[in-house]
């Protein structure tokens, strides 16, 4: 991607506001960056798509990652602000969801950004903020991004930043997204475990053994699985809070070497999360949706997205399906020996992703860099 086809999955995301059964949100705010038209100008003029001329060159090109739910904390958003646009996205943020994102994100407290329905949106406006601020201090990484991929909330935010999606449309979906898991995950006592383990570690074998237990205090069709596939040998089990007290009770019985509940209220990622599915499906029918202009990655299999139908389906299915981000990476970052790894960037709250990356391929990660929100960068210096 060059100058041109840079900014331009960017600029999509502004747009020109929500369309067909979208009335009720409002349009995006004047003077965004035209970080798309841009892009489809370059792939036009280069006759190709624009990861062919980057991929000449791996070691110039870019990828994004886009955190999720559980890298919330208090303060997130105060290192944007001084930068162009930030305040507007907030501004058409709280146009979208009725409520000042910005101030809880700020100030919080912390058990209100919490929440699902406040962190998820909360997340996802962090992290593309943290595009502004990224494409403020280097552009060359914006213009020469290859591929973007989400964890699962940040999924959203890497489509709205590939032009799949517009700013506000994204934000909405995320919304009601977001309410939908809150409500479903109220009806049932749940939660997310993360659970490091060892060679030996036998994880189907355990959640089985876990749900076998919850029968046995007579819940029924008791729910205790993977949720999220981390990196070799760390994963998230999901399910009833019965089942996950009961494994880490029995941890050495089960070889995991370290177990922690995670700041999220419900087992996501597994079909405790079937309720969420319809409010989902209805706005993504009612927003428009597009081809990526840069490669973005599903959670579902580790696979680009190909086309508007195939975004839809997906973002829908990821909800109820474990979080393949381990496969992800090996497909982002399969190479041949020999061949420079791409500049990744984590955009948005902590440095979760990061870490993931170390575990999953070392090389990638020697050329990594966190966007910070709370404060100054150590990581980014400005273009000259």
């Amino acid at each position: 991607m060059d100058v041109r086809v840079a900014r331009a999955a960017w600029a999509r995301c502004w747009g020109a506001g929500c369309r067909r059964g979208a009335s009720r949100l409002p349009p995006p705010p004047p003077g965004a960056v035209d970080v798309a038209e841009l892009l489809r100008g370059a792939s036009a003029a280069e006759g190709g798509p624009p990861e062919a001329a980057a991929r000449r060159l791996p070691g110039g090109c870019s990828v994004l990652l886009f955190p999720g739910q559980g890298s919330q904390t208090v303060g997130m958003g105060r290192g944007l602000l001084r930068y162009p646009r930030v305040r507007e996205l907030y501004a058409a943020a709280r146009r979208v969801l009725g409520y000042d994102l910005l101030e809880l994100s700020l100030r919080g407290p912390q058990e209100a950004l919490d929440r699902t329905a406040h962190c998820q949106p909360a997340v996802f406006v962090a992290s593309l903020a943290a595009v502004e601020k990224l494409h403020h201090l280097q552009p060359a990484v914006i213009e020469n991004c290859v591929a973007a991929a989400g964890f699962s909330v940040g999924e959203f935010a890497a489509l709205v930043f590939a032009g799949a999606m517009e700013f506000s449309e994204g934000l909405y979906a995320v919304k009601i997204r977001a309410e939908a898991m809150q409500e479903a995950s109220e009806a049932v006592p749940s939660g997310m475990l993360s659970v490091l383990g060892q060679p030996q570690t036998k994880f189907t074998f355990a959640c089985l053994e876990a749900r076998e237990h919850c029968k046995t205090l007579g819940i029924e069709n008791p729910v205790c699985e993977v949720s999220n596939y981390l990196f070799p040998g760390c994963r998230v089990i999901s399910g009833h809070l019965e089942a996950l007290q009961f494994l880490q009770k029995n941890s050495s019985k089960y070889h995991f070497r370290r177990t922690k509940m995670l700041p999220v209220s419900g087992g996501f990622h597994t079909r405790l999360m079937e309720p969420a599915l319809e409010p989902l499906a209805q706005v993504l029918k009612a927003i428009d949706v597009k081809k990526p202009l840069v490669a973005v990655h599903s959670n579902v299999d580790g696979n680009r997205y190909m086309h508007p139908k195939h975004i839809r389906k997906l973002l829908i299915q990821q909800v109820v399906s474990p979080v393949k981000w381990e496969q992800t990476m090996h497909a982002m970052y399969e190479r041949g020996k020999g061949n420079e790894f791409p500049r990744t960037f984590e955009v948005g709250p902590g440095r979760q992703l990061g870490t993931i990356l170390k575990n999953c391929n070392l090389q990638a990660w020697r050329s990594y860099s966190h966007v910070e929100v709370l404060g100054a960068d150590e990581d980014l210096e400005e273009d000259p």
